[in-house]
């Protein structure tokens, strides 16, 4: 959540924003009119990719200031009325799995993830939760309704809670809403939980012997809500050591991560062509072959300009089970 006690008017939030070109004194210049609760050129500029909360060296959590002024102007991200339409109509379900094996939620997102990608050894025997009820609300902060999620955060956790096991959560989005974003309202999360780098992580770890080096350069797309939760990056390095595979530094990763731009192709289709393929040549130009990621939205966004520069994309998931050798490598 915004906190204006911690802001120091630095101005390092807009000034590293790849999405905009802003010198110190109109990238303070701006937070201050937000500030004073006045409208600001960033607001119509806004892609809602958190990194601004991530840029802050003082946690005040900008984007959040730019989210509730946004709203205050009465004026939504294009799409929310069909975003609410389509997570409205899903149904919701619970398939049963072994009793002492962890919750896979995947919230809404079920369509959106590959085929296959949660077949397999890995995740064999898991319960799994899915629809509308099990909606972790956090998607609502890419279309600055931060209203709707605080209204719903507690209803969330509890039914979370009513599950009554540990939970795994493969979507960054609720991850990050229940390992941050609830904490900001007061909110005490009763349920043990993990994200599933290290649910993964752990998994590979106690199938060593199984592993089958896979000795590939890889690009990792990082998820816009993984802002929220950086030192998640400490797993998904351990796993990918683990399978033997070389993430390349590369200008476009980690706290310079570009957002797929899968919200923005509409609103504005130029600039989105634009950050993909300075994002996928990035990778090219690093010696990559595969593209990984671990977001459903940034995997359907991403794979035709994955492909069209030949990178391979792979979910995170399909890699671990090509290294355990239960799938070959892409042709």
């Amino acid at each position: 959540m915004w906190d204006a006690s911690k802001c120091n008017l630095c101005g390092d939030c807009l000034v590293k924003c790849p999405y905009v070109d802003y010198d110190r004194d109109k990238a303070v210049a701006q937070i201050k009119l937000l500030i004073e609760d006045k409208k600001a050129e960033i607001l119509d500029k806004c892609l809602t990719c958190f990194a601004c909360n991530e840029y802050c060296p003082t946690g005040a959590d900008p984007f959040d200031l730019i989210a509730k002024m946004k709203e205050r102007t009465g004026v939504s991200a294009a799409g929310v009325e069909g975003f609410s339409h389509w997570i409205n109509n899903i149904p919701n379900e619970l398939v049963p799995g072994e009793p002492d094996k962890p919750i896979l939620s995947l919230c809404v997102m079920e369509s959106a993830y590959p085929g296959g990608a949660f077949d397999g050894q890995i995740f064999k025997g898991m319960p799994v939760v899915k629809g509308r009820d099990y909606f972790c609300w956090f998607g609502y902060l890419h279309f600055f309704k931060e209203s709707l999620v605080m209204e719903n955060a507690q209803r969330f956790v509890d039914i979370m809670a009513g599950l009554g096991r540990d939970i795994v959560f493969p979507h960054d989005d609720c991850y990050s809403m229940v390992h941050y974003v609830v904490k900001g309202y007061g909110i005490t999360v009763p349920f043990k939980y993990m994200h599933i780098f290290e649910y993964l992580r752990n998994y590979l770890r106690d199938h060593r012997r199984s592993i089958v080096k896979l000795r590939k350069r890889i690009a990792y797309q990082r998820p816009c809500a993984s802002r929220y939760t950086p030192e998640k990056d400490a797993l998904l390095e351990e796993i990918f050591e683990l399978i033997g595979v070389e993430r390349p530094q590369r200008r476009f990763d980690l706290e310079n991560a570009l957002c797929c731009m899968g919200g923005s192709s509409g609103t504005y289709p130029e600039l989105a062509k634009e950050f993909q393929s300075k994002n996928m040549n990035d990778a090219i130009e690093s010696g990559c072959e595969a593209l990984i990621n671990s977001c459903a939205g940034c995997d359907s966004t991403l794979r035709k300009p994955a492909l069209q520069v030949g990178l391979k994309p792979i979910f995170i998931t399909e890699l671990c089970s090509i290294a355990l050798g239960e799938k070959p490598w892409p042709e």
